[in-house]
C-alpha cells in the first residue's frame, strides 16, 4: 500500500513460538512456509521471533503495521480454526484467545505507545489441539499441520489485499484474492 508520499507502508510479521513445544511450533511453522515458498517485498519483513520481549518495542516505531501470527487457546473451536483479530482483542489474561505467552502484541503496542510508537496490528491465529506437550516435540499436532495452508493463506491474504506484491518462488507467479498455500517443507 502506498502512502501519500508515495512510500510503501513498512509490514513487520512477527511469528511467534516454540518449536520444541508441539503446536506451539505454529508460528514458526509459518515462518518456514513462507520462507521456503514465497518472495516478499522488500517493505515486508517477516521474522521468526520465538517469544515476544520487549526488545520489539523499536521494531514497533519502524513498522507501519505488525502481523503476529501465532497459536491460540481456548477458543472453543476445533484445533486447526483460524482466526484474525485486533491485539486488544487478545486480553492480558488466559481464556477465550490467549496467546501461548506471556507477552501479547498488545502489551508490546502498550509499551511502544508510552515511548511515543505507533503502529497498527493484526493478529492471525489459528486453534491449537497440544500446546503443553509432556516432553519436547517437534512438529504439529495432525489437525494444526493440515490447516497449516489455512493460516498461510491469512497471512498472504492479509499482505495482498494491503497492496503489497508477494511472489511464488517456484513459478514467480504473484498471489491474488483467492491464492491457496501448497505445502512446501513441513512434514507432520
Amino acid at each position: 500500500m502506498l502512502s501519500a508520499e508515495g512510500a510503501s507502508e513498512r509490514v513487520t510479521v512477527f511469528c511467534v513460538g516454540n518449536r520444541l513445544m508441539m503446536d506451539d511450533g505454529l508460528g514458526p511453522a509459518v515462518f518456514d512456509e513462507i520462507e521456503a515458498s514465497y518472495e516478499l517485498p522488500p517493505e515486508v519483513e517477516i521474522l521468526d521471533v520465538g517469544c515476544m520481549s520487549l526488545n520489539m518495542v523499536q521494531t514497533v516505531d519502524d513498522s507501519d503495521l505488525v502481523i503476529t501470527v501465532d497459536a491460540v487457546d481456548g477458543t472453543e473451536e476445533a484445533a486447526g480454526t483460524v482466526f484474525q483479530f485486533q491485539p486488544e482483542d487478545m486480553a492480558r489474561h488466559s481464556g477465550a484467545m490467549a496467546s501461548l505467552h506471556d507477552l501479547k502484541l498488545v502489551d508490546l503496542f502498550d509499551a511502544a505507545t508510552l515511548l511515543g510508537y505507533e503502529a497498527e496490528g493484526l493478529c492471525l491465529g489459528m486453534q491449537v489441539m497440544n500446546r503443553s506437550p509432556e516432553s519436547v516435540t517437534i512438529g504439529l499436532s495432525e489437525p494444526v499441520f493440515n490447516a497449516l495452508p489455512d493460516l498461510v493463506d491469512a497471512l498472504l491474504a492479509a499482505l495482498v489485499l494491503r497492496g503489497h506484491v508477494v511472489r511464488s518462488k517456484r513459478d514467480g507467479e504473484e498471489v491474488a484474492p483467492g491464492w491457496h498455500h501448497e505445502m512446501a517443507c513441513l512434514e507432520p
